[in-house]
């Protein structure tokens, strides 16, 4: 039995302001055979589920996967060659009894707004209807009819922040090699309701969620049942497909698979007002975090939360911490420019910079620094540890820390990236533990590393292409009405009706 495992992965905010092009794609190739098994065999991602089968007579081969940090949509340049490797190798190397597909489920290309439900097109196209297909998303997925049509099985993560998908991505190889021993004949269903959950709501440990997943897993323990799960959706990707879906895959029982989909999405549709959410004002985050008697707080910098999109160089939070006087932070910046101002002037040296704010007004104005260049590093870094996402290996490009004279340590990096990790603090020389204020620019995505040595996290309501308030997005593809857009909106049966 030989099964092909490869991906193309990306969560595309089409709110954003930089474009995932080619260039930006090949920046971080793509990595195929003996380099894919190197790079995520031994971590806690999607393609690690794939690979960690190993069962007589069953040969998993890993082809390529390629991923790309959250930005805008991909060109459509990038999503033809990409997209062509992943075809051009599954052709090669086949014929194949199955197809383990690595995807993230909110991508957008400019040619194709379902632009994973047009990879599994092609995919099964060049196959052949015979062959299953698996595919594994992420639980921010902006799940279609068509990705779940071209499907043999899918299923998303069921934790954010993302602590599970290698454990998911096993379930769906094991459903595979069950349909291709023809042990199980896998139906699928998918509910739709009217409803996007507002980011700051969409933690699994939180109410509302934690009370849903808990329901998917009750229901994933019925007989017959082979996979549920709970799509959170992606609110910054204007798309149809945009918002909260659930899909059941049930051996041979389509009935019940349907059955289980409209008890979720009932159980969603009940909590709604639950699913609205802002945040903290930044000026009011800041001083509460420098009265706390416990350290460290963590400030989330949700209108920069670089795994939705940002650019990773707002500098809203620190301006605001600079305008108050309030010294402490630990704030990381994208700005290879005065990363390569400080590499320049070397260790030890005094610098004067305007860093960050440099992608949009959007994300802030350039703020000025004075300080010295304590570290400079290469970027990279490795967490064996559970993060965000299940990746272990880590690059940040060239990086240079600044202790600024009013007391900030200043982490430049060449490029964007969210604070999943405390290996980034360690990695240049600060414990993570004895910073007073850790600017963590994410939502959800730092709470696995930060939450542990939090004495408070804080949501602050910062500008930017991932604002936590969706009234600021301009929709033009999405469903309406849909919940709380139109807070009117109507689901489900009407009085007397069957469900």
């Amino acid at each position: 039995m030989r099964i092909a495992a490869l991906g193309l992965s990306h969560e595309s905010n089409t709110y954003a302001p930089v474009p995932a092009t080619l260039t930006r794609w090949l920046a971080v190739p793509p990595l195929e055979g003996d380099d894919l098994v190197a790079g995520y065999g031994t971590s806690q991602a999607t393609m690690a589920g794939y690979l960690e089968v190993d069962e007589p007579g069953v040969e998993v081969v890993p082809l390529v996967f390629t991923h790309l940090t959250p930005m805008a949509a991909i060109t459509d340049e990038a999503f033809e060659v990409m997209l062509g490797r992943l075809l051009e190798l599954l052709a090669e190397q086949g014929p194949w009894d199955g197809v383990l597909l690595a995807l993230h489920g909110a991508a957008v290309a400019e040619g194709h707004r379902d632009a994973d439900g047009e990879i599994i097109r092609r995919v099964r196209a060049l196959v052949g209807d015979e062959v299953p297909i698996g595919v594994s998303l992420d639980m921010h997925a902006n799940v279609s009819a068509a990705m779940v049509s071209g499907a043999t099985s899918l299923n998303t993560y069921m934790t954010n922040p993302h602590l599970d998908p290698r454990p998911r991505a096993r379930q769906t190889a094991d459903i595979i090699i069950g349909t291709i021993r023809g042990e199980v004949r896998p139906t699928m269903a998918l509910e739709m309701p009217p409803l996007a959950i507002n980011i700051l709501r969409q933690g699994t440990e939180d109410a509302p969620m934690r009370e849903l997943v808990a329901l998917a897993h009750e229901q994933a323990a019925r007989p017959g049942v082979l996979s549920v799960s709970v799509a959170e959706g992606f609110p910054y990707a204007d798309v149809e497909e945009m918002g909260m879906a659930m899909v059941a895959v049930t051996d041979d029982d389509p009935g019940l698979a349907r059955e289980i989909v409209g008890i979720l999405a009932a159980a969603a549709w009940g909590v709604r007002e639950e699913m609205v959410g802002d945040g903290v004002d930044i000026d009011e985050a800041l001083l509460r975090a420098a009265a706390s008697e416990r350290h460290p707080v963590v400030l989330l910098d949700v209108g920069d939360n670089v795994g939705g999109g940002s650019p990773g160089d707002s500098t809203h939070v620190l301006a605001a911490a600079q305008r108050l006087g309030i010294p402490g932070l630990f704030h990381a910046l994208c700005d290879p420019e005065a990363v390569a101002v400080c590499h320049d002037a070397g260790p030890g040296a005094t610098v004067d910079l305007l860093a960050g704010g440099k992608t949009d007004r959007l994300h802030g104005d350039p703020v000025p620094i004075r300080g010295t260049v304590r570290v400079l590093s290469d970027g990279k870094f490795e967490d064996p540890t559970p993060t965000h996402g299940g990746f272990r290996f880590f690059d940040m490009g060239r990086s240079a820390l600044v202790l600024t004279e009013d007391d900030h340590q200043v982490l430049l990096t060449s490029l964007p990236m969210g604070n999943t990790s405390r290996q980034q603090l360690v990695t240049v020389g600060l414990d993570p533990t004895a910073q007073p204020i850790i600017v963590a620019k994410g939502v959800h995505s730092p709470r696995g590393a930060f939450e542990p040595i939090a004495s408070e996290m804080i949501w602050t309501n910062s500008g930017g292409c991932t604002s936590a308030d969706l009234g600021t997005l301009e929709y033009r593809h999405r469903r309406r009405p849909m919940f709380p857009f139109e807070p009117d909106t109507t689901y489900g049966p009407t009085p007397g009706e069957t469900p």
